[in-house]
């Protein structure tokens, strides 16, 4: 009896020690897909390490198929009206089906953000939602900064918050360094190597989004106005700065190494859990292809909902010729009744990609090129095909080429027999499955696991009140003075003055010589 009281002692003490370094963090996306895995992934990790975690979420938000363990984490689920749910809907509804035949042209990433706008405002009027999240009165904020309205619910809340960047390339530019002349912008297509004319190209890009980011921020104006004083209204491209860190989706075996800010800290990979045994009617698929092995396909999650007649006849056709048996994530549903399943396909509504990635049968990976997949592809040194869709993914395909892992292929001129011959070249040539596991090894190779730096750098911002210590001065700077152009403009005064002054002595020296000439004559 005694020991169970101190046994039951000891345990209250150390729950009490677990508490009191608890930290109470409120997470925040508010958009689907990826995005809900990733924030979902995140408040896992945080949680684990022993915080309190609370996640704001959109109930009518698109979350994909996908298998997980139990919600560890609090969730306050926030839904509008149903005549303004309708509307919603139906106008995303509109814009997702321009995104499908659209791509992601900057017109349709417009009417994204002004429809992001418009679900802010409603968010920011919910009094009873932000009354309640006040009264929590969170140590923390974490955000994904896809979307702007992010920010302005930090304002709101009045707490000190972190940002996680979930990809590298975005219309956006959140005041990260970005040295043009080896650093490609967004929607450049460019790498780190330059000439002149890529500079040129690379400027120019950054001025036009830099132009553009001010019409998306505009679409936040209306809000802004409405739900904040006059006198306090915050101006939207000033609160990133607010950031106490910066968590970048990405990994240096992937991106082209640059400059970053003490409070900019790499965590890609973060998706990446421990390999699970294959299920048994998928180990039982892919035996029957013996060392020809097998090729992963996912494209995910709006792709995979959207994908087409003609391009679902074309890949099925590719895959068809290949010896490999082809494990393609693509709903039922959307299989077109009039065209016949190659023998070796499997199609499934959800694989488990990462434990398919780590299977030592594997000899490629058919992606969309997001992020998360390339990060868990690079983590299992397998190469890569990439079938870009949208957002970031043709530039984050152009990093996989660069690196020499993968190859890209347009979606517009995607023929069966075309990128049958691509799918084989990568898979035949050793050189891509060497690239692959070089990359593998640069990204297995840290000291420290990314939901380790993650949660390393979340409590050494806790324990020291904010990350104020690790921003520059030139966050509080005005760009023409961070940028020194009132000292260029200085010195460029001071030395026209210079020579001025030459140029009038010298005329003045010449003219009296003159005068002296004349008097001696």
């Amino acid at each position: 009896m005694a020991e169970h009281r101190i046994g039951l002692l000891v345990s209250l003490f150390l729950l009490e020690v677990l508490l009191l370094d608890a930290a109470k963090i409120l997470t925040v996306s508010t958009l689907s897909g990826s995005h809900y895995i990733m924030m979902h992934r995140l408040s896992h990790v945080l949680q684990d390490h022993g915080h309190n975690v609370t996640n704001l979420l959109n109930e009518m938000v698109f979350i994909p198929d996908f298998k997980e363990d139990k919600i560890s984490y609090q969730v306050i689920n926030w839904h509008l009206s149903e005549d303004k749910q309708k509307e919603i809907d139906n106008r995303r509804q509109l814009i997702v089906e321009e995104l499908v035949h659209n791509r992601f042209n900057y017109y349709t990433r417009v009417k994204i953000y002004g429809h992001l706008g418009n679900l802010c405002s409603h968010l920011l009027s919910r009094k009873d939602i932000l009354d309640s999240l006040k009264n929590k009165n969170f140590d923390l904020l974490f955000f994904d900064v896809t979307d702007p309205c992010v920010f302005l619910i930090a304002e709101k809340l009045e707490k000190q918050f972190v940002a996680f960047l979930p990809m590298i390339f975005g219309i956006i530019d959140y005041g990260l360094l970005r040295p043009l002349s080896y650093v490609q912008g967004f929607g450049s297509s460019l790498t780190d190597q330059m000439d002149f004319w890529a500079r040129v190209k690379n400027v120019l890009m950054f001025l036009d989004s830099s132009m553009k980011q001010r019409e998306i921020f505009s679409h936040y104006d209306s809000t802004i106005q409405e739900h904040f004083a006059e006198g306090s209204r915050p101006v939207l491209s000033d609160l990133p700065r607010k950031a106490e860190l910066w968590f970048v989706n990405s990994d240096f075996a992937f991106h082209f190494a640059h400059p970053v800010l003490p409070n900019m800290v790499y965590v890609g990979g973060l998706t990446d859990k421990p390999v699970r045994p294959i299920p048994p009617d998928l180990e039982d698929f892919i035996i029957k292809f013996r060392d020809s092995g097998f090729v992963l396909v996912a494209l995910g999650s709006i792709a995979t909902l959207h994908q087409t007649k003609q391009l679902i006849k074309e890949m099925n056709s590719a895959f068809a010729h290949l010896p490999q048996g082809v494990l393609w994530t693509c709903k039922d549903a959307h299989w077109p009744k009039d065209v016949s399943m190659a023998p070796n396909v499997k199609i499934m509504n959800w694989l488990p990609q990462t434990d398919l990635l780590a299977h030592p049968r594997i000899h490629l990976f058919v992606t969309h090129g997001g992020m998360n997949s390339i990060m868990e592809a690079i983590q299992h040194g397998v190469p890569m095909v990439g079938i870009p869709f949208l957002a970031d993914q043709g530039e984050n395909m152009v990093l996989v080429e660069a690196k020499k892992i993968g190859v890209s292929v347009h979606l517009e001129t995607l023929k069966a027999e075309t990128f049958a011959r691509t799918l084989k070249e990568v898979i035949e040539d050793k050189r891509f499955k060497s690239a692959a596991m070089a990359a593998r090894a640069i990204r297995r190779s840290h000291p420290m696991t990314p939901s380790q730096r993650l949660v390393g750098w979340i409590d050494h911002i806790l324990q020291t009140g904010g990350g104020a210590h690790l921003k520059p001065q030139g966050f509080q700077q005005p760009w023409h003075v961070q940028n020194l152009l009132d000292v260029l403009l200085f010195l460029l005064g001071l030395t026209l003055g210079t020579l001025w002054l030459e140029e009038n002595a010298g005329l003045v020296a010449r003219s009296q010589g003159v005068v002296r000439k004349e008097k001696k004559s």
